[in-house]
């Protein structure tokens, strides 16, 4: 029995619970519900790609990721939280 062949095929476990969380997280309307949801995004990227390659190679499944992954990292970038600028704190208060 090979001990990390058969813990390498339980990646896509936690990959797939990630993904599911992931999506549920960017479909929030919190922002920052949002950008946690594109970072646990990435997590699920990566883990995919760590089981695609174990797998033989799946080279359109690991493509995939690396597209996502693109994806994901525009959405950190477009829903990070910026701070309060001076004009904003004084038009609020």
């Amino acid at each position: 029995m090979d001990f990390s062949a058969d813990w390498i095929d339980w990646v896509q476990w936690p990959a797939m619970v990630f993904t599911v969380t992931a999506a549920w997280l960017v479909a929030s309307t919190r922002k920052t519900r949002r950008n946690v949801g594109f970072w646990v995004f990435l997590v699920s990227n990566a883990l995919w790609i760590v089981w695609g390659l174990h797998d033989g190679g799946a080279w359109a499944l690991i493509t995939l990721q690396l597209a996502l992954a693109g994806l994901n990292i525009r959405g950190v970038l477009k829903t990070e939280v910026p701070e309060p600028s001076h004009s904003t704190r004084a038009a609020s208060g």
